[in-house]
């Protein structure tokens, strides 16, 4: 690659809208979603995959906890407790899928209602 591809490349394309923060969370939602998917289809061939598709989803919602937690938080007050609610069910439930008592089902299920959340709010704005 010669120095003026590199340079027509470094900073994407203009004409490219900035992402909203709303628009992040859900490219976020949706890319981890499609990893449990994923890992839901190779079932137990792929334990790693299983283990790491969970680990992502478990950071991304205490990502989320810490956030709606911090006072600083513009979301309404029960829409908080209700996310913060289910990181802990989100939580608890991926220790179960990861000891095999459980199905990945529920947390996408979880994961694509929080999708539609943010699709729905974002054509509001």
């Amino acid at each position: 690659m010669n120095a003026t591809t590199l340079a027509k490349t470094a900073y994407g394309n203009p004409a490219q809208a900035t992402r909203t923060p709303r628009g992040i969370e859900y490219e976020l939602f949706a890319r981890i979603t499609h990893r449990l998917k994923q890992a839901k289809e190779r079932g137990k061939v792929d334990f790693g995959a299983l283990a790491r598709a969970l680990y992502e989803n478990r950071r991304l919602w205490t990502t989320l906890a810490v956030d709606v937690a911090s006072p600083d938080n513009g979301l309404p007050p029960q829409l908080r407790a209700r996310l913060f609610y289910l990181n802990e069910f989100t939580q608890q439930h991926s220790r179960k899928v990861l000891s095999g008592e459980a199905e990945l089902d529920v947390l996408i299920d979880i994961n694509t209602s929080i999708m539609r959340g943010l699709r729905q709010e974002g054509g509001q704005a």
